[in-house]
């Protein structure tokens, strides 16, 4: 497929999918059985009278999607970890670190988008997500310093059962000897949160181990605050969007204050995700922030390594 492809967007580096042509497309057609076929010739044509959306057609989309991966199964045999600091705003001290999952495959890093678009895409997408969490465990916490926090990701949408789904997890917290309230686990949703009383008992699941839990991208549109009234995390992080380049006139501030002011109404601490400057740094600080976390502080590496001389010095010259 190499002469006659495309890079797919967040691919790694050399995998390729298909032009639709109409040879193509009547092969990729051909692996279907006559009632998939009947069904995917039946999709919306993208103008009226015109052919079939082929990409529009899930079944045929996740098809090519498998046939553009096939490094994924060896490559989440070889999952890593790189490690990126928050910093709790009070101290200037690391309070933990969040936990990003890399495929380490032929040479390369393969990041979490591709990924997990690839577990989807080969139906594993509730595997690769229990994976990720217990080697995230297993491969970072054992490095970080007392009194550190680790903030593992997962996505709700594929625990169907926290009872059962969540067992894995906590076995694999045992096997290091991990300090549960010293674990955070963090909702992370490209789309809308399922069930809300289903991820209630996932959060109260996690607690009830002594875990912490945290929502991730509030003021994205996916987090709302009936969602931090209703699940009280003991972490609410701000999205990126609300902090990439905010400044002191920027209109966003207003928004970022009601935000905190009422994430701490409620108990909930506030992590303010994607700083990158100094002048957002001390703004945020100035907002009430309780962390933050982005490239000015720290970017992600293998192994734990504190916060940036850049920002380590604020609090050194206060």
């Amino acid at each position: 497929m190499r002469d006659q492809g495309i890079p797919h967007q967040d691919s790694p580096a050399g995998v390729f999918l298909p032009h639709l042509d109409a040879d193509i497309l009547a092969a990729l057609l051909g692996a279907f059985t006559p009632t998939e076929r009947a069904e995917l010739l039946a999709a919306p044509a993208t103008t009226p009278g015109g052919p079939p959306d082929a990409w529009q057609a899930s079944p045929l989309e996740r098809w090519a999607q498998q046939l553009g991966t096939p490094w994924f199964f060896p490559a989440a045999e070889q999952l890593r970890f790189h490690l990126q600091p928050i910093a709790d705003l009070c101290s200037g001290q690391v309070y933990g670190y969040e936990a990003l999952v890399r495929a380490d495959w032929q040479g390369d890093l393969i990041g979490a988008g591709p990924l997990l678009q690839a577990a989807a895409a080969h139906g594993q997408a509730r595997a690769f997500d229990a994976l990720a969490r217990r080697g995230a465990i297993r491969q970072a916490y054992p490095h970080l310093k007392p009194g550190e926090v680790l903030f593992i990701n997962f996505a709700p949408g594929v625990i169907y059962n926290p009872d059962v789904c969540l067992q894995t997890t906590f076995q694999a917290c045992r096997e290091v000897g991990a300090d549960f309230s010293r674990l955070l686990f963090e909702v992370t949703e490209s789309e809308a949160f399922p069930d809300l009383n289903l991820l209630q008992r996932i959060l109260e699941r996690y607690r009830a181990e002594g875990a912490q839990v945290a929502l991730d991208d509030l003021g994205a549109g996916h987090t709302s605050l009936s969602f931090l009234d209703m699940l009280r995390p003991d972490i609410v992080k701000l999205d990126r969007a609300l902090i990439s380049g905010v400044r002191d006139d920027d209109p966003r501030v207003l928004l970022i204050q009601a935000l905190i002011r009422y994430a701490h109404d409620l108990g909930i601490r506030v992590v303010a995700e994607g700083v990158e400057t100094e002048s957002e740094l001390r703004l945020l600080r100035e907002l009430g922030a309780d962390y933050a976390q982005g490239y000015f502080l720290g970017r992600p590496a293998p192994v734990p390594g504190g916060l940036s001389a850049q920002s380590a010095g604020l609090w050194n010259s206060a």
